[in-house]
């Protein structure tokens, strides 16, 4: 029976596996958990005999060493991190998985949300109502607007942005991506326009920032790239904040008529005294876009359909592959809680 190391904090088996599924893990595979282990002790201990790992372990090259069976390690916190040989992983046969494709579709779907929310003060007359202060008609409506016919930008063209199209395709004058990692051929088919980032920020009215952090992006959009924004712009920032100047955005949003749809922050949790938090042109949202159960089964999900084509001596599908040619720039700041 192939073997299966545990490990995945600050996950838990049973927030990404259905009963079902961890049933069948339990029926075919053997499961050794690390639980009160040692990192270290554990895999050194443990490695040798595994197929697979469920968790994102940093391991040392002489531990690697040891994994004469192991197929796939899959990242079940969702962020590449630099914890293991990603070199000798591929020169060895053993995939790095990430199960982030899953918070594709629920972070679509926020970002829709808080943009419609915005474009119509969804959440202010609501808050107006339950305090008896509320406005009838079109009196808290003045800087409302439809998201029909504008432009729409996004920064960032990978999974996110992909399962967002779908959902502004219907409301899109033209659509715009800045992301030096893909090529214009890749997005021709989809109508999408391949710009500089200027380009963008100039001529977009809804900005969706989704940009995975690299050591080439940190804090990009800063002061001066901001002000190239035009007034009555709507900004959504939900993959990754290390790419926006927080102090640059406060006085950006301070002093613009721009709107803001707020869900990651450099620090979390959010100091309770940052001044951004007193500005009335913002929607927060505490890093919850992809934290629903149902996403959280789909990580489990797409875990074993993958270690069954690898089973099968098939390419993993389903989970995004480590790519050697971006790994190294990645600087994806890890999450500690669900």
């Amino acid at each position: 029976m192939p073997t299966i190391l545990v490990d995945p904090f600050p996950r838990t088996m049973e927030l990404i596996f259905s009963k079902n599924r961890l049933n069948y893990l339990q029926k075919n595979y053997k499961l050794i958990e690390r639980n009160k282990h040692s990192e270290e002790n554990f895999y050194n201990r443990y490695i040798s005999d595994a197929k697979f790992i469920i968790g994102q372990p940093t391991l040392k090259l002489s531990t690697l060493k040891k994994a004469k069976k192991l197929k796939a390690i899959f990242n079940v916190e969702s962020n590449f991190l630099h914890n293991i040989d990603y070199n000798y992983c591929h020169k060895n046969g053993i995939y790095v998985l990430s199960t982030s494709p899953v918070f594709a579709q629920p972070v679509a779907e926020m970002s829709l949300g808080l943009l419609l929310s915005i474009a119509r003060s969804i959440h202010i007359a609501h808050n107006d109502f339950i305090t008896n202060k509320e406005k009838y008609g079109g009196e808290i409506s003045q800087n409302n607007f439809l998201i029909k016919n504008k432009n729409f930008g996004f920064i960032g063209f990978g999974d996110l942005a992909r399962a967002t199209l779908p959902l502004i395709k219907p409301f899109a004058n033209k659509i715009l991506a800045y992301d030096p990692w893909i090529t214009k051929t890749n997005i021709k088919s989809k109508n999408v326009s391949l710009v500089s980032l200027n380009n963008l920020l100039k001529n977009s009215d809804i900005i969706f920032i989704y940009a995975t952090s690299t050591t080439t992006n940190k804090e990009m959009l800063n002061l001066k790239k901001l002000n190239l924004i035009k007034d009555l712009s709507t900004i959504l920032v939900m993959s990754r904040a290390a790419v926006v100047n927080f102090r640059d955005l406060y006085k950006f949003l301070k002093s613009r008529n721009v709107f803001a749809g707020i869900d990651v922050y450099p620090i979390e949790p959010f100091p309770k005294n940052d001044p951004i938090r007193k500005l009335k042109n913002i929607i927060f949202s505490p890093h919850r876009a992809g934290a629903l159960d149902i996403v959280f089964k789909q990580m489990g999900d797409i875990v074993i359909q993958d270690m069954k084509l690898i089973s099968k001596g098939l390419r993993p599908n389903y989970c995004k592959k480590a790519d050697l040619k971006t790994i190294f720039k990645i600087i994806s700041k890890p999450v500690d809680r669900n």
